[in-house]
């Protein structure tokens, strides 16, 4: 599967929407006593609910990043409420605030990066450690230096550069930018939610630093969405765990088993094999067989009629059409058996060329190693006597085994004879 494919929108789906939100809350003017009480609490109550839960599943990244929010949370709400209660800002207001538009976009970064271990314990502490010399560092130089330290982080260093749309200090823009880009390149790398969970994130709080003492609640509702736009990453990925097998990114199993709850009365169920795929596992190895085995779920996925493809299991896969006859959707199995059968497979990992040359004259030539692949497929229409998805697929099963005994690579119904899907077979031939 290709990086370009691998990526998906309903990836940044969920954190967009939580962006949107926060965007709409902050926003509002006049709040009532609830939603002020509640905008209190509410990143609090975030972090001990989804801490718990990255906790629980060994998500320490998760856990160090919701972490390092809240920290930034919690030093800017100080300095927010100073600001409600006196009408002022505290004295320390300008170096703190600086410092968090330095080291927030710092810590989020590096732990949005930092992979999980094998060792859980050695990388706790490795993650706290970091926290913790990077924040004593910080307060050690703004406890005593604070005038020396709020001189150097508001120095503009590139005149040429600066701007009046800026409020923030110049060296914030850089380390956002910077983590915006590695975070983009490991979301390219590895498309995964979390990994679009933290870019989404970023942005977030790029926009509420400069709101923090403008929106009354843009630091609670913000940092809250953060926290939250990472948790649905992890809940999102647990998701994608149970219900979608990795290897051809189709739904697994227990989709199936979910879906097959959710038919009316009318449907039809394929359940389709790889003719001969153990053999071909033996003489070609096993990451030749994945690569059949993501070829035919790409093209199973691509089925017309309304079908939905699910990976049942192995070399196995099954095709739910909802609200439709047999006889609609023997076309589309066809046409599906009909382009994996015509499709050559070219082998990868294969005594590769030793250099672009060797290998422009390899693909211009005729000696290219691919091979070919069949499927058979065995459909079921539900009948009135089957009271359940169970016995439909059953049927399509035993269909599929009439079609193996039939000479393979064709489709057969169920009920359907075996010279009956002989004269198929040859007609489709």
């Amino acid at each position: 599967m290709s990086r370009v494919s691998a990526v998906r929108f309903s990836h940044f789906l969920p954190s967009l929407l939580l962006l949107l939100a926060g965007l709409s809350a902050a926003y509002v003017k006049d709040l009532n006593v609830f939603f002020t009480s509640l905008f209190n609490v509410l990143p609090t109550l975030v972090l001990l609910l989804g801490g718990s839960y990255c906790a629980v599943y060994r998500r320490q990244r998760e856990l160090f990043l919701m972490i390092t929010v809240y920290i930034a949370y919690y030093l800017l709400d100080t300095q927010t409420d100073f600001y409600r209660d006196h009408g002022r800002v505290r004295e320390d207001a300008a170096v703190v605030f600086h410092l968090c538009c330095l080291l927030l976009p710092l810590l989020f970064s590096i732990y949005a990066l930092w992979q999980e271990k094998t060792h859980l314990f050695r990388d706790f502490v490795a993650r706290g450690a970091v926290l913790l010399a990077i924040g004593s560092v910080a307060l050690a130089l703004e406890q005593s230096y604070p005038l020396g330290v709020l001189n150097w982080l508001a120095e503009i260093r590139w005149p040429v550069l600066h701007g009046a749309w800026m409020s923030l200090i110049q060296l914030s823009y850089p380390m956002f930018l910077i983590g915006f880009l590695t975070l983009a390149a490991q979301y390219w790398y590895q498309p995964r939610p979390l990994h679009a969970a933290q870019l989404v994130g970023l942005l977030g709080m790029f926009w509420m630093l400069p709101q923090t003492f403008i929106l009354p609640f843009t630091l609670n509702i913000m940092c809250s969405q953060v926290m939250l736009m990472i948790a649905a990453g992890v809940a999102h990925e647990a998701y994608q765990m149970a219900f979608r097998d990795e290897l051809t990114g189709l739904p697994g199993r227990r989709a199936l088993n979910e879906r097959m709850q959710r038919l009316g009365r009318n449907y039809v169920l394929a359940m389709s094999d790889v003719d001969h795929f153990k053999r071909f596992n033996d003489t070609h190895g096993h990451d030749v067989g994945d690569q059949v085995l993501r070829l035919v779920a790409s093209k199973l996925s691509k089925v017309n009629g309304g079908g939905r493809a699910y990976r049942y299991g192995g070399e196995e896969f099954a095709v739910v059409f909802a609200g439709k006859t047999v006889e609609e959707c023997m076309p589309h199995l066809e046409e599906i058996r009909e382009i994996i059968a015509d499709y050559d497979i070219k082998l990868r990992n294969m005594d590769r060329p030793q250099d672009d040359q060797q290998g422009r004259q390899r693909r211009s030539g005729s000696g290219a190693s691919s091979v070919s692949v069949t499927i058979s497929i065995g459909v079921a229409e539900r009948q009135a006597e089957q009271r359940t998805p169970e016995e439909v697929l059953k049927s399509a099963d035993q269909a599929l085994y009439a079609a193996k005994g039939a000479g393979r690579n064709c489709v057969v119904a169920a009920g359907q004879t075996r010279r009956g899907a002989v004269r198929m077979e040859r007609a489709a031939g």
